[in-house]
């Protein structure tokens, strides 16, 4: 969106990189060790920071595509599509599912090159080269390689550490490494980083030490589960810290939530005052992989996007309509009906009759602003609003068929005041900490809500997360971090989701005032899903288990 962006990470879309030409390898497989740069490369601070800048975009395409929210928000149960990607939606994710084998293959790839970007970084950079840029350029790679291992261990479970790609080779003896173990690693790898990164960013965009802070609170929150060890109390020195570094974070990063939530989401939002790390997308038509495509699969038609729009059968969840405030069910929760005053219904979700003067619509004869219309009889879908930015005429002329600039969020503001909160509970059943709940209004009321008073619970806490949350590809690692500690409580709130077909009518349009919702009578097959010990984590995809059988082994401490 920002043009100084699009140039700047551009540059590193044009270097040669093995990205390229091996998505269909394993990622055991050595890197050609020529693929990002020669030696010859490396002899300046802008030539370091080129070296890296593919590590902000291409090597997190094949997830960010379609198995971010497949992943994220289909088996979170926070959204669903009716026809397509049926095996994450059900629950019963394969070895095969596309989604599985992609995000597993992107998260390697960006182990791969985080690897390869150290080593030529160390090896390569010249006397032109600042010590300042070539410690934050390596600090970055590693950065990045902790984040995929996040992901990795959180959707997989025990997954091989790899520091070195090219001391590999041809060996076929590397076991899987524990959880406790990847977590222990990853943690510690993000302390050191949080040192070499600069407190100001060298570019827009380029990560900070408050990015890697962010994910230190991240990371402590989740692990006080891991290091429950079946007790279900979460080990209370990484409550400690998670909050240390949120709060590190709120007071001294700079970062301020935007006034408005939708503005988060409307163009041109990237690099915003919120935001402690996005991907940064580039619009390039005709260079693969340097693009945000997500939006083709999310926009409901044609009318709104530019010769793609293929999300059609996408929407929010009867569940997750549960979770708005004012939206409330009959007694056999056949029906919903009601309105809400929080404003990220709108911004996530399209229901009938809502307007979007932000997004262009082609109709017979011509163009008008959206209204999302009323359709069907039975059944209807709340289609997806959330980083859906319309026609190329609404973005500046940035965007044609899956292609569009706007950036992925993969760390907001907002995510460090809930982490405070959750972190303040803790073990406790509720908490009457003031700060704590300073904490958690500021993202509350910031959504048009009335000021929370009662005391916290946990409940009040994952239901904001996944209110606020929704389509960014969030809710899955909130229940899997419930699920280190609390199995029985993240099966609940699996198990008794919908995810089965309904129809919304307005009872005005457009404008209406309030919404009523109806199970359709006739799909009473696949509304719920069986979530237990067998199915919670994912299988590792079968192309790589064909390739590297050790993966089956018992894992080992790293």
């Amino acid at each position: 969106m920002k043009n100084i962006k699009n140039r700047y990470f551009w540059i590193s879309a044009l270097l040669p990189i093995s990205i390229m030409l091996g998505c269909s390898k394993s990622f055991l497989e050595k890197p050609p060790i020529d693929t990002i740069v020669d030696a010859s490369f490396y002899k300046t601070d802008e030539q370091v920071l080129s070296g890296t800048g593919l590590l902000y975009s291409k090597v997190w395409f094949d997830y960010n595509d379609k198995a971010s929210y497949n992943l994220g928000d289909f088996r979170a149960g926070t959204a669903f599509s009716a026809y397509n990607d049926r095996g994450n939606v059900l629950f019963n994710t394969t070895g095969n599912t596309p989604e599985n084998g992609s995000s597993w293959r992107s998260f390697f790839i960006v182990v791969s090159q985080s690897n390869l970007a150290i080593v030529n970084i160390n090896k390569y950079a010249g006397s032109g080269v600042s010590p300042q840029i070539k410690k934050m350029a390596i600090a970055e790679a590693r950065f990045m390689r902790a984040l995929a291992y996040r992901f990795l261990v959180m959707n997989w479970g025990p997954v091989p550490i790899i520091e070195n790609n090219l001391e590999l080779l041809a060996d076929t003896s590397i076991s899987r490494n524990t959880e406790k173990s990847v977590w222990k690693f990853i943690t510690k790898e993000m302390r050191e980083v949080a040192a070499d990164l600069p407190v100001t960013a060298v570019k827009p965009g380029r990560l900070t030490r408050w990015s890697a802070e962010g994910m230190l609170a991240r990371f402590y929150l989740t692990r006080a589960g891991v290091e429950a060890n079946g007790s279900g109390l979460r080990n209370q020195v990484f409550l400690d810290s998670a909050k240390y570094y949120a709060e590190s974070v709120i007071k001294n990063s700079g970062a301020a939530l935007l006034k408005n939530y939708a503005d988060l989401f409307l163009y041109p939002y990237d690099n915003n005052s919120e935001s402690l790390f996005s991907l940064q997308w580039v619009y390039s038509p005709g260079a693969w992989g340097t693009q945000n495509s997500t939006p083709a699969y999310l926009a409901y038609s044609p009318d709104i996007a530019n010769g793609d729009g293929w999300g059609g059968d996408k929407g929010a969840t009867w569940w997750m309509m549960k979770q708005y405030e004012g939206i409330t069910a009959s007694v056999n929760d056949d029906t919903l009906k009601g309105r809400t005053l929080d404003q990220r219904l709108k911004a996530t979700f399209m229901l009938p009759g809502t307007s979007y003067p932000e997004i262009t619509q082609s109709i017979t004869g011509g163009k008008q602003k959206l209204v999302f219309p009323f359709s069907g009889s039975d059944n209807n879908f709340l289609s997806i609003k959330k980083y859906v930015t319309g026609k190329a005429e609404d973005v500046g002329g940035l965007a044609a068929s899956q292609y569009y600039s706007n950036d992925t969020y993969m760390m907001r503001l907002a995510e460090m005041y809930l982490v405070y909160a959750e972190a303040s509970l803790g073990n406790s059943a509720s908490t009457s900490d003031a700060k704590a709940l300073e904490y958690f209004n500021k993202v509350h009321m910031r959504s048009g809500l009335p000021e929370f008073i009662v005391p916290l619970t946990a409940d009040a806490i994952f239901k904001e997360r996944f209110v606020e949350f929704a389509m960014e590809g969030m809710a899955w690692y909130d229940l899997v971090s419930l699920h280190y500690y609390n199995k029985a409580k993240a099966y609940s709130i699996l198990n008794s989701q919908d995810r089965g077909l309904f129809f919304t009518a307005p009872d005005k349009f457009p404008d209406p005032t309030q919404w009523t919702f109806a199970k359709t009578k006739w799909a009473t097959t696949d509304r719920k899903i069986n979530a237990n010990d067998g199915n919670f984590l994912l299988p590792i995809p079968s192309a790589e288990i064909s390739q590297a059988p050790n993966l089956l082994k018992p894992p080992v401490d790293y």
